[in-house]
């Protein structure tokens, strides 16, 4: 039997463990030991098992993963959140939905020292959604603009899936970061328009709120302030060449920790903040590894390169490659989380992306954005699912139902990134 007919049946089992709620990193590590082990010899496959996960744990490259984690986690701990969306919502005053329109644009801060867009989600949601309730908001907007404002966390820099982009593909991972800066605000922007058109359209969706002076506005800018010194001490620092990546996420977390004790964070407070990032970090390092020994087995099934091979012999133009990779992303992102669909994915379609002569890092930010709509679209959409935990009331059927002006705005973005990849590009 040929490698590549082996890579294509150990893929397929793969995805059968998955379909049987095997977890994701178990079914690549073992589909890849197996196929491994038939390719080449078992004897390699266990050494490739053995010294993976150290080789993975040990690699400095990683450590910003958990390091991104604990910014966030600190924000959350310290209550930044709460402030953060006290101080939006003054913004906004009187308008109707602004409170929505607070909530989104607080996700999108939030998102910048966070680096998660689930982590984004549950912080962003304990604060708002009752609030929105509170003042006669429709379940559906609440519920899914939360649900939408926290897959920005994925986009806007630090994000930890540019990162794991960046490692998968050997392209620079402070280069990822500023190629995110546009695409995540315009994701942002698009996103305030959307509400904006949904309450003008059903202003009873939401009510008006409470009519704000302009020195509270100005106080109320105090809570963002935090927030962007973080963001401006880590873009700023990697875009000036004043330290790496790596390095920036240990100062982020330094200074996110720092604001948290100034706050008042107990000890308390920071022994599960530690607790929680090593949960997060473990869950994402034990799917690297499963990713790390599946591409082993990738590379001597040769199945990418024959995947290559097979596509151009159809003759088929570069937007409509970039349209069949773009569709197979939205479909696995109806049943499997983000990082999963990216460390499963990223070694099979990207030597596809290059061979039709895509700009890895563009590609890089179209791939994580058609992931972001992973997260909000039916019938598994992660963000959907955090906020169903947080607001049991309501059904799952209205928060997607609030969600799809959002996907609406998604697509725009993508649509405009695809026409003028100087949106993306831009900045480096």
């Amino acid at each position: 039997m040929s490698g590549e007919m082996i890579g294509l049946l150990c893929i397929i089992g793969m995805l059968g463990l998955i379909a049987l709620r095997m977890p994701i990193a178990l079914a690549m590590a073992s589909s890849g030991f197996v196929g491994f082990g038939l390719i080449v010899a078992f004897q390699p496959a266990v050494s490739i098992l053995e010294n993976g996960a150290f080789d993975t744990l040990s690699n400095y490259s990683f450590s910003p993963i958990p390091m991104f984690i604990l910014m966030g986690v600190f924000a959350s701990k310290a209550r930044m959140s709460a402030e953060l969306f006290h101080g939006a919502k003054t913004l906004f005053g009187a308008w109707r939905g602004g409170m929505a329109l607070a909530a989104v644009s607080s996700c999108g801060i939030f998102s910048a020292i966070s680096g998660s867009s689930l982590a984004t989600a549950a912080s962003m949601s304990k604060v708002a959604l009752p609030e929105m309730k509170k003042n006669g908001y429709a379940s559906s907007l609440a519920t899914g603009t939360l649900a939408a404002g926290g897959t920005l966390g994925i986009m806007i820099p630090p994000s930890i899936a540019l990162l794991l982009y960046g490692l998968l593909t050997e392209q620079s991972v402070g280069d990822m970061f500023i190629a995110g800066i546009i695409p995540g605000l315009m994701g942002l922007l698009l996103y305030m328009i959307a509400i904006a058109a949904v309450v003008a359209w059903k202003p009873e969706l939401a009510t008006p709120g409470d009519a704000t002076t302009f020195m509270e506005k100005m106080r109320g800018l105090k809570g963002l302030v935090p927030f962007g010194g973080v963001f401006a001490l880590i873009i700023g620092g990697i875009y000036g060449g004043i330290f790496t990546p790596t390095e920036a996420a240990s100062v982020g977390a330094a200074g996110t920790l720092i604001i948290a004790l100034v706050r008042g964070m107990t000890r308390k407070d920071f022994l599960a903040s530690i607790q929680e990032t090593l949960i997060m970090s473990t869950m994402i390092f034990f799917m690297v590894i499963g990713a790390e020994i599946f591409g082993y087995f990738l590379s001597v099934s040769r199945i990418s390169f024959t995947l290559v091979e097979i596509v151009t012999s159809w003759n088929l133009t570069p937007f409509m490659i970039l349209l069949c990779i773009l569709a197979l992303y939205i479909v696995l992102g109806m049943v499997m989380d983000s990082i999963a669909m990216l460390l499963l994915t990223v070694p099979i379609v990207y030597p596809l992306a290059m061979q039709a002569g895509f700009d890895p890092i563009w590609f890089g930010i179209i791939t994580v954005i058609t992931v972001e709509l992973g997260l909000i679209t039916p019938p598994i959409g992660m963000n959907v699912f955090v906020i169903k935990s947080v607001s049991e009331d309501v059904r799952i059927t209205e928060i997607f139902k609030g969600v799809i002006p959002f996907v609406l705005s998604d697509v725009v973005r993508l649509a405009l990134l695809i026409a003028f990849p100087v949106l993306a590009l831009g900045l480096l």
